[in-house]
């Protein structure tokens, strides 16, 4: 369920970023880069989590928009 093309994106970031920590962790040895790779690997499970829960995705990206809405 992984492939699915409804999962396939959050999959392939998560799996990416799951290389680029390790990379950043144990050879270039940058905790921020490290740290950036973990946010947007934590970003990528919610987001593939958040792929399960019908409207999950469209309700948390709606209440983001209004949140970084700049419009006053």
């Amino acid at each position: 369920m992984m492939l699915d093309p409804v999962r396939i994106y959050a999959t392939a970031i998560y799996l990416a970023s799951i290389i680029v920590a390790l990379f950043c962790a144990l050879y270039v040895r940058n905790k921020l880069l490290t740290l950036l790779a973990i946010m947007l690997q934590f970003g990528a499970l919610i987001w593939y989590s958040l792929s399960y829960i019908p409207f999950a995705r469209s309700m948390v990206s709606n209440v983001m928009a209004a949140c970084f809405d700049t419009e006053f």
